[in-house]
């Protein structure tokens, strides 16, 4: 069972070949077995996803049960879950248990998916390896002595595993399609506003968006289909009709215009990473789609743009805790500050308190304006590249990441190159518009992954885009090995 897609599951529950509470009973067996290996799942809800699963089998009986009713999914543990530790991969939230669900967490509970438990994460989402967890690094399935990419890593290493069908994810430069990529998975990030963050723990509030995780670009439709919606909770999620992802798949890409960005193939990029990208690029020229040359004259400054407003977002964003109403506290404190300054020093790793450390200096009087004011103009910029571009093309392609996964460590010394993981990603958190990796080739027998980004709220395009590639190549249904 956990070799069939999230539609071959719903199919194969409607047709009663096997029922709610045997597939989730395999998967927590699968969990229990396997996980030892990638250190993928931080919580296993193993009491409330058979209790669930039951009360789907009886939904699915009476035959009014809702698109995924019965399916097992995995949460990142960034998303609150009522009566569910929420860590953050943070030892700050080791103790906290929300007394509510997250909107996404909600609309998943109304559509009768059942939830295996919670997915390993870089501390607040900070991390493009998973090394900064609390709760220890994630291994990547197709290599263990090398990274699953972050924050979103637990997520992607255990679907990539078979752990879990579909998880869900959070991407505030890359975090879902830069670990989809490394892992070999597809991975969605929807337009900023199309997903609530309500009950999502924020990292930089204007880049952070929500969405899925899986191995198809069919699933990851399903998934969208119930992530995405209005949510009054939350003042930027878009009042906006959401489609049915799933009903333009099958449309035709004839005359489709592709724009590459020449940018995207510079220096840096590994030659063989290239050498994939532009098969998968060919393989949409054979469907009938037109390739565009394209420039994005910014991208450069997207990197430095983005560790200035995201650490300065960070900075204000996790002032909230401090050892007073939730989370970790020091021992015995003698007085307020002190209660303050140790409870956030030992309750933080290095990461965490090294972005803090630039984000206060970046928002701190005398420096506003020469770095957080520039690096908002910058932004601009960069949006403005984008919108020029789509005045050309209908979509942009190119590498989601300038190499496969990287040895645990590698990076470790190297803060700048570890952040130029996400080159090729940032750029779309900046602009706020969707992007998704989907797996286009192996090098060195890693995965890696080829990037598309879609104008606004055009994730449906995007998708039978996707779709489209998925039904001419088999790169997305390569398994690692011991997964199998």
């Amino acid at each position: 069972m956990h070799n069939l897609t999230i539609a071959e599951l719903v199919k194969g529950l409607q047709g009663k070949e096997f029922s709610s509470v045997e597939l989730t009973q395999h998967f927590l067996a699968r969990i229990a077995k396997l996980d030892a290996n990638y250190n993928a799942v931080i919580t296993v809800t193993a009491d409330q996803a058979l209790k669930a699963a039951a009360a789907a089998d009886k939904r699915l009986a009476a035959g009014n049960a809702p698109a995924l009713c019965g399916v097992p999914i995995l949460h990142k543990d960034i998303f609150c879950t009522n009566g569910v530790r929420t860590s953050c991969g943070s030892k700050m939230l080791d103790n906290f248990i929300p007394p509510y669900n997250a909107t996404v967490v909600k609309n998943f509970e109304q559509a009768g998916a059942v939830v295996l438990g919670k997915t390993n994460m870089d501390e607040f989402a900070m991390g493009s390896s998973n090394e900064t967890s609390f709760y220890g690094p994630v291994k990547n399935p197709w290599a263990s002595d090398s990274v699953p990419g972050g924050s979103s890593g637990g997520s992607a290493a255990a679907v990539a595993a078979r752990l879990a069908p579909g998880a869900t994810a959070t991407d505030t430069g890359g975090s879902i399609r830069q670990p989809a990529a490394l892992c070999g998975i597809t991975g969605l990030k929807p337009t900023y506003g199309r997903v609530s963050r309500w009950g999502m723990i924020a990292f930089a509030s204007s880049l952070d968006q929500g969405g899925p995780m899986a191995r198809t670009a069919e699933d990851c439709a399903i998934l969208l289909n119930c992530m995405a919606s209005y949510d009054d909770k939350d003042s930027t999620c878009i009042d906006r009709e959401v489609p049915d992802y799933g009903a333009t798949l099958g449309d035709s890409i004839k005359d489709l215009k592709i724009g590459v960005p020449r940018e995207y193939f510079s220096a840096g990029l590994d030659p063989d990473t290239e050498k994939a990208v532009r098969a998968a690029l060919a393989e949409y020229e054979a469907q009938g789609a037109e390739l565009v040359d394209i420039s994005l004259p910014n991208t450069g400054l997207s990197v430095p743009a983005y560790y200035v407003i995201a650490p300065a977002e960070a900075s204000t964003n996790l002032t909230r805790f401090d050892g007073v109403r939730y989370g970790y506290r020091c021992e015995d404190p003698k007085d307020l500050n002190d209660l303050y300054t140790r409870t956030r020093a030992e309750g933080f790793g290095d990461e965490v308190k090294h972005r803090i450390l630039i984000g206060t200096y970046c928002l701190s009087a005398g420096y506003y304006d020469a770095y957080y004011g520039k690096a908002q103009q910058v932004r601009q910029l960069i949006q403005q590249d984008f919108e020029k571009a789509f005045e050309q093309v209908d979509v942009i392609m190119g590498p989601t990441t300038p190499s496969p996964a990287f040895k645990f460590g590698s990076k470790g010394d190297d803060p700048v190159a570890m952040y130029l993981e996400d080159i090729y990603t940032v750029a779309t958190n900046l602009a706020g518009l969707p992007g998704m990796s989907v797996p286009c080739g192996l090098v060195d027998k890693k995965p890696v992954g080829l990037q598309i980004i879609g104008n606004y709220f055009d994730e449906a395009r995007m998708l039978n885009i996707a779709h489209q590639y998925q039904q001419a190549t088999q790169w997305h249904s390569l398994t690692p090995e011991g997964a199998a």
